[in-house]
C-alpha cells in the first residue's frame, strides 16, 4: 500500500509538526507511539472527515482503504484544548459531529478547514478564540528545561496538559530517535550509547513496544512490510 507523505516543522510555539499525506489501495499501515495530540482532516470517497486523535502509548495495527488524502497539525506539549481534557483521549480520539468540504464543527462553532500552508494562521485563530491555550512550562521540562515549581505540581501540569507523564514521554520520544538513528543506518550498540539504553535487549524492548519494529527492520526495511506512520527525529521548543 503506498503511502507518500511530506511534513514540515513550524514557528509556532503550538505547534510541533505539520504534515500531509496520501495513501493508495488497502491494507495495514503501523502507527507508531506519539506523545502528542493532534488535529486531523482527510477525505476518503469524496467524504471530508476530521477529528482530534489523543496520544498514542504504543505501536499498534491501522486499516486504510481506499484511496485517501489527509492533513494534520500536530500540537506541541502543553498545548491543550480545554473543552475537550487530552487525558480523555490518550489511545483514542473524537470526531467532530459535522463536517463539510469546507467546514467542520468544534467546540459547538464552525471553522474553515485549514490547509498544509496555513496552519499557524488557523491556530493563531483558535487561540484568540481560546480554544487553544498553552502551559510553556510543560514543553520546556519535557525537553530537558529546568523547573521554577516543585517536581509535583510539574507533574500535575504535565499530566493535565499531555495525558502522560513525564517518563512515558521520554520513553516514546527515545524510541522515536533510536527509530530515525537506525533507519539512517547507525548501529544499534551506538544507539544503545547515544541514547541511554541499558543495553540491546533494552532497546528491543522499546522498538518493538513503541515502533513495532525490530533494530534489524528499522536498518533493513521490507518493502513488503506495512508502512509506518509519520516518523521524524523528535525537535525540541520553537526558539530553542
Amino acid at each position: 500500500m503506498p503511502i507518500e507523505s511530506d511534513h514540515r516543522g513550524s514557528d509556532s510555539p503550538y505547534v510541533a509538526r505539520v504534515w500531509r499525506g496520501r495513501t493508495s489501495g488497502v491494507g495495514q499501515m503501523t502507527s507508531i507511539a506519539t506523545s502528542t495530540w493532534e488535529l486531523v482532516f482527510w477525505e476518503q470517497h469524496g467524504v471530508m472527515h476530521a477529528a482530534v486523535r489523543g496520544p498514542e502509548t504504543t505501536a499498534s495495527s491501522a486499516e486504510t482503504a481506499g484511496d485517501s488524502e489527509s492533513f494534520g497539525i500536530t500540537f506541541a506539549h502543553g498545548t491543550s484544548m480545554p473543552h475537550l481534557p487530552i487525558g480523555a483521549l490518550v489511545d483514542g480520539g473524537q470526531d467532530s459531529p459535522h463536517v463539510t468540504g469546507r467546514t467542520f464543527l468544534l467546540r459547538g462553532e464552525q471553522w474553515q478547514i485549514p490547509d498544509f500552508d496555513d496552519a499557524e494562521l488557523f491556530v493563531e485563530k483558535l487561540v484568540r478564540a481560546g480554544v487553544l491555550v498553552r502551559d510553556p512550562l510543560v514543553n520546556e521540562v519535557v525537553w530537558g528545561g529546568a523547573a521554577r515549581v516543585g517536581s509535583r505540581s510539574v507533574q500535575r501540569r504535565v499530566a493535565a496538559a499531555t495525558g502522560l507523564t513525564q517518563g512515558a514521554i521520554r520513553q516514546i520520544e527515545r524510541a522515536r530517535e533510536a527509530a530515525v538513528l537506525l533507519g539512517a543506518g547507525t548501529a544499534a550498540l551506538d544507539v544503545v550509547e547515544r541514547l541511554g539504553y541499558y543495553d540491546q535487549p533494552h532497546l528491543a524492548r522499546s522498538l518493538q513496544r513503541f515502533i513495532g519494529r525490530t533494530a534489524t527492520q528499522l536498518r533493513r526495511p521490507d518493502p513488503a512490510a506495512d508502512p509506518l506512520s509519520l516518523l521524524y527525529k523528535p525537535e525540541g521548543p520553537a526558539g530553542s
